[in-house]
């Protein structure tokens, strides 16, 4: 076990996002505790989050999916 993910600042709040929630990038996602220290785990694109995949105060591994995030205002790929 790496952690524990928590989808709120604290107990009874409100989660940081929801599904079908726009996010930024910088944006808090969860929070992991890992050895009585609090992460806060930030988006890295501006997205939607299209599923949650871990419960509130679950363990969770190295590598362990926990959102699913659809890219948008990004640019189509070139065709090669």
């Amino acid at each position: 076990m790496v952690g524990t993910f928590y989808r709120a600042a604290q107990p009874g709040s409100a989660a940081f996002v929801e599904v079908g929630d726009a996010v930024a990038p910088g944006e808090t996602l969860c929070i992991l505790e890992a050895m009585k220290l609090m992460n806060e785990v930030k988006a890295d694109i501006e997205g939607i989050v299209r599923a949650v995949h871990v419960d509130d105060a679950q363990p969770v591994e190295f590598g362990q999916l926990l959102f699913e995030l659809e890219r948008i205002g990004a640019r189509p790929l070139d065709a090669v």
